[in-house]
């Protein structure tokens, strides 16, 4: 069965409070917070304040910079979040792309092959520190010297592990390590620093999993895929919804439509496209914006609730 989470960010307590409440009553697997140090709040003081005041769902960051974010401090925040919420945290993580976010730390934004490097270095430690291992590395991307997370130690055994990307390496990287695979659909950044071109064709797309399938070769069990929706919309003309989008992306309504990064029609066309998105390209999981969870409310009620029994 398809899963849906909520990226979200506080306003205020109330409301924040109200939303995660909200979240958890509709059926969304997670409350998820974004990461952006400078133009969002804390992820993970935000998701502390969210946990004692919902019960069962999942709480994470989408997505922690792992360029400008430190591996101690990092699995320190996931840890103390897992404590304090029972053992609900989550973990994202990618290599981050807003060239502000590393001048704001006094580095420049290494390019796409260094961010590379320094994403699976930092993730990579820690998923080790929280594993409660001694970690020491010495490289161009990152130094640790037996670095250990003695406390507070997670809750869960293993905290779930998400990674957010349209490259290649973290794609194959994701395949054969993460929890789940996070496909964010995202080319190349654009001059502003913060959008992006859209990875949305059917080409593309596939060409993404392929490279997941095979860093995932030789698992047992491999990571789920999620997609990052951009766009939901409940409408009874989804043509019409999808004209303008498609445009900017170079393609047709009935393209962008097929894509798992739009969900728009009626209640029973979202429900059937989550249904195709599965079948066509396994993804199970969506990410969808605070916006989207009114919209989405009658579309979890449907998915979660079993089919009513012929007598």
């Amino acid at each position: 069965m398809a899963t849906f989470s909520l990226q979200a960010t506080p306003t205020d307590a109330a409301s924040w409070a109200e939303l995660a409440r909200r979240a958890e009553t509709a059926g969304f697997d997670a409350l998820l917070a974004a990461d952006h140090p400078g133009d969002v709040t804390s992820p993970f003081v935000a998701l502390a304040a969210a946990a004692p005041v919902t019960s069962t769902i999942g709480l994470g960051s989408y997505v922690s910079n792992l360029g400008v974010r430190e591996p101690m401090l990092l699995a320190a925040d996931v840890a103390t979040l897992d404590l304090i919420s029972g053992g609900r945290a989550r973990l994202g993580v990618g290599a981050g792309h807003t060239p502000a976010e590393w001048r704001a730390v006094g580095r420049e934004r290494p390019d796409v092959a260094g961010r590379v490097r320094r994403c699976v270095a930092v993730a990579e430690a820690v998923r080790a520190l929280l594993d409660g291992a001694s970690v020491t590395v010495d490289s161009a991307e990152l130094t640790m010297r037996e670095a250990v997370l003695r406390e507070p130690r997670p809750v869960q055994d293993r905290i779930p592990l998400t990674m957010g990307t349209a490259n290649s390496t973290l794609l194959r990287w994701a395949g054969a390590h993460a929890d789940v695979v996070g496909l964010t659909g995202f080319g190349r950044t654009l001059a502003d620093g913060h959008q992006h071109e859209a990875r949305w064709r059917a080409d593309q797309i596939e060409a993404q999993l392929a490279c997941v399938a095979a860093g995932a070769a030789g698992r047992a069990d491999p990571p789920a895929l999620e997609a990052l929706v951009q766009t939901v919309v409940v409408t009874d003309d989804a043509e019409a919804a999808a004209a303008e989008q498609a445009r900017r992306n170079g393609m047709t309504p009935a393209e962008l439509l097929a894509t798992p990064f739009v969900l728009i029609g009626t209640v029973d066309e979202i429900i059937t496209a989550v249904a195709e998105h599965e079948q066509r390209w396994g993804v199970t999981r969506f990410v969808v914006r605070s916006d989207a969870l009114a919209p989405l409310e009658p579309v979890l009620s449907r998915l979660t609730c079993p089919p009513s029994r012929l007598t």
